[in-house]
C-alpha cells in the first residue's frame, strides 16, 4: 500500500471520530504512534502540541500537516491535512442540506447533548498524555524508584511559575505562549 493512500486512510478515521476540535485528535494520534512508530513517538505529538498551539490555524490540522510532511514530505503534508478535514466537510455539507428541516428534533438535540461528555473525556484523556510525557519521567523512575526521578523538575517548576502568572497577571494566552516557548528554548527542555 502506497505511503498516501495509507496517510489518507489514517487520517480520515482521525478526522471522521476526532469530534470537538484538535486537541480531541490527540488519542487518535497516540495509536498512530503506535501503529507506525516510524511516524511519530509520544514525545514527538508533545513536540506537535506545543508547536500546534504556538502557531496560527487549527490545532489538528497543522498537527496533521506535521506529520504528514515528516513521512513524505509536502506531497504527504497535503495528503495528510487534506484527509483529515474531508470528513467534516462531507458532515458539514450534510448537515447544511438536512439538518434545518430537523434541528427542532429532540433526537437531534439528544444527541448532540450526549457528544458533549464523550468529547469532553477525550480532551481530558489527550491533557493527561500530555501531562505525561511533558512532566513525568517514568522510564527513569521505573529505573531507580527513587520518586525524586519521577518529575522532570523544571518543567514541574515551569508549570508552577505559569499557574500562578496566569491567574495574578491575567495577560493573552499567546503571551503565556510565546512565554513559554522562550523558557523552553532557554532552558532546553
Amino acid at each position: 500500500m502506497s505511503v498516501y493512500l495509507l496517510l489518507f486512510i489514517e487520517f480520515f478515521k482521525i478526522g471522521l471520530f476526532a469530534i470537538g476540535g484538535g486537541l480531541a485528535t490527540l488519542p487518535f494520534l497516540y495509536d498512530l504512534a503506535q501503529a507506525y512508530p516510524h511516524w511519530l513517538d509520544a514525545g514527538t505529538i508533545v513536540d506537535m502540541v506545543a508547536v500546534a498551539e504556538a502557531t496560527p490555524g487549527p490545532i489538528g490540522v497543522n498537527m496533521a500537516t506535521y506529520v504528514g510532511f515528516h513521512v513524505a514530505g509536502i506531497p504527504g503534508a497535503l495528503t495528510a491535512t487534506g484527509a483529515l478535514v474531508l470528513p467534516s466537510v462531507i458532515i458539514i455539507i450534510l448537515i447544511a442540506k438536512f439538518l434545518m428541516s430537523f434541528h427542532q428534533s429532540p433526537y437531534v438535540i439528544t444527541v448532540f447533548s450526549g457528544l458533549r461528555p464523550v468529547v469532553t473525556a477525550l480532551i481530558f484523556l489527550a491533557g493527561l498524555e500530555v501531562f505525561q510525557v511533558a512532566v513525568l519521567n517514568l522510564p527513569a523512575f521505573a529505573a531507580t524508584g527513587n520518586v525524586q526521578d519521577l518529575f522532570v523538575w523544571k518543567a514541574v517548576i515551569l508549570f508552577g511559575v505559569l499557574l500562578y502568572a496566569t491567574n495574578r497577571f491575567p495577560r493573552h494566552p499567546v503571551f503565556y505562549i510565546a512565554l513559554s516557548a522562550a523558557a523552553g528554548v532557554i532552558f532546553r527542555f
